[in-house]
């Protein structure tokens, strides 16, 4: 029995070294891109795939967005659009593993536009890759808190019609008050319980798809194959069929955006080089399978269209739901799955968004920098870039209640600017490949067909980015006009006016935490603690 208690004990002490030879590794490669470790590694493998997966939430994404795909396009842009948007997904998501394995760094697409690109426009165009980064990702997390929030409306109107006869847009904007606070709350206070938090959010995005799918395929009434597989919607007004089928894209687009979450959380993930790299393509090819699997039963469940796309909640999917079961309890607990999701989607992203502010905040992108950039030492996290999102949200919904229109149209920046911060930093890499230049890659590469795939996701990214500003229908009007690309033409006057006033002067790109030399003393100390090829790459 000693001798079996003396084993378990020395197995521990194995384990403990480990664990501390893989946080002391994460932590000299990170030292290696010039930076010091300043938050602690408390994901593994599991909680960040939850993690990911979750934000990307595309299934439930797609009921959200359900009436854009609908109204052009309708089952054949949902059908063929989602497989085009998978394919073309997993190109982006992939190419941006591959430099995530580079440098996993919180900082990320701003982080690796400095590193690819020509020494000249190098500062210039982090700058403004990093303004539209954070753009792009203030927009999204403002998105899913409004889509929790409105949600939570639409249930009150659906349940209660003397409500329904005169819902108040600040009843919008207090419940997006609320979801913030509570993210607030757990990513401050809780974060030692957020990895496991992640686990359990990972479980239910899969538990709830079946147990939404299934009483939706087995009590809706049956579309026909014909409907699923070939009926084309064109409610447009003047497009023609195949502009109408590519302005719907935006639903599938949409549900499959904001796979670089991840990336942002690298500098708080165990392995990171290796794990955040397989996590990226892995939590897009399950949202993948989850999101077409759900399209296929959601049309052929869908009931009568119609009815779901004038419904007064504003969301289709309760009417489909409510069509299907025949009981508004039943409908109201399926969209309850809905709502939860949301909310687990806009908890994660305010964790990255915030780590993404810090990063840029770390490197004197952000104006008050080292305000921002500040650490809270009781709880390891970057209480004030935290604070800075979650107060930025709760006056963007302000605007909700002069206008929905306004808030769409910061809300539609999302997907234009996070398109972009994807686009950039894989061209500067391709055009490195085409060049053959040197290219010090990390343990995930996409070898010899890199080119390839990072092509492929350039042209469906440039193609998906033609038709994201495109009004819905035409003649345009003030209620139709997609608000989008002036809003994200702002953003890059924005941007361009800081960096003539501020940034040509102060900002010279990711600043340097830690110098050559001791890295070297460093490197020398822990000699045969991990892996000195990838060490020498760094």
């Amino acid at each position: 029995m000693a001798s079996n208690h003396q084993q378990s004990r020395s197995e521990k002490k194995e384990l403990s070294d480990d664990a501390s030879a893989s946080e002391i590794n994460d932590g000299i490669l990170l030292e290696h891109l010039g930076k010091k470790s300043q938050l602690k590694r408390i994901f593994g493998f599991l909680a960040m795939l939850g993690f990911s997966s979750t934000i990307l939430s595309s299934w439930e994404s797609i009921c959200s967005v359900l009436s854009a795909g609908f109204f052009n396009g309708g089952p054949v842009s949902l059908i063929y659009g989602m497989l085009l948007a998978i394919s073309g997904s997993l190109a982006l998501a992939a190419s941006l593993a591959e430099m995530a394995s580079i440098c996993p760094i919180a900082g990320a697409q701003y982080h690796w536009t400095y590193i690819f690109a020509p020494r000249k426009w190098a500062n210039f165009v982090t700058w403004m890759q990093g303004w539209i980064t954070v753009f792009a990702w203030q927009a999204g997390v403002t998105s899913t808190a409004y889509v929790t929030a409105a949600e939570i409306q639409g249930l009150m109107i659906f349940n209660y019609p003397s409500y329904a006869a005169d819902p108040k847009r600040w009843h919008a904007t207090l419940l997006m008050w609320a979801v913030m606070l509570v993210c607030f709350s757990v990513n401050v206070f809780a974060i030692k319980l957020l990895p496991i938090i992640e686990i359990l959010v990972g479980i239910l995005h899969l538990a709830f798809f079946i147990a939404l799918l299934v009483p939706l395929v087995v009590l809706s009434p049956r579309s026909t194959s014909e409907f699923v597989w070939t009926e084309l919607v064109n409610e447009s007004g003047g497009y023609s069929n195949g502009i109408s089928w590519c302005v719907g894209l935006i639903t599938v687009a949409y549900s499959f955006s904001g796979f670089d979450g991840a990336i942002h959380m690298s500098e708080e993930v165990r392995h990171a080089a290796t794990a955040v790299p397989k996590i990226i393509v892995l939590s897009v090819v399950i949202n993948a399978v989850l999101a077409f699997g759900f399209v296929i039963g959601l049309l052929y469940s869908v009931g009568n269209v119609q009815n779901a796309l004038n419904t007064p909640t504003g969301f289709p999917i309760i009417e489909i739901f409510y069509q299907a079961t025949g009981s508004a309890k039943a409908a109201t607990a399926m969209m309850a799955a809905l709502i939860i999701a949301f909310f687990c989607c806009t908890l994660g992203m305010v964790a990255s968004v915030s780590r993404l502010t810090w990063a840029f905040s770390r490197d004197g992108g952000l104006p008050f920098s080292p305000f921002f950039a500040y650490v809270s030492p009781h709880y390891n996290v970057p209480v004030r870039s935290i604070c800075f999102v979650v107060v930025a949200v709760m006056l963007l919904s302000l605007i909700n209640i002069a206008s929905t229109i306004a808030l769409d149209a910061i809300l539609s920046l999302n997907i234009l600017a996070l398109y972009l911060s994807y686009l950039i930093p894989i061209g500067l890499l391709l055009f490195k490949r085409f060049r053959k230049e040197q290219i010090d890659f990390g343990p995930f590469t996409l070898g010899r067909f890199g080119w390839l795939i990072n092509l492929y996701a350039i042209v469906y990214g440039v193609f998906i980015y033609i038709f994201l500003p495109f009004p819905p229908s035409v003649p345009v009007t003030g209620t139709t006009m997609n608000y989008g690309g002036p809003v994200f033409g702002g953003v890059l006057l924005f941007a361009l006016g800081d960096w003539v006033v501020r940034g040509r002067k102060q900002f010279h790109g990711p600043v340097r935490e830690v110098n050559d030399s001791e890295n070297k003393v460093k490197d020398e100390g822990m000699a045969g603690a991990g892996d000195s090829g990838q060490l020498d790459k760094l």
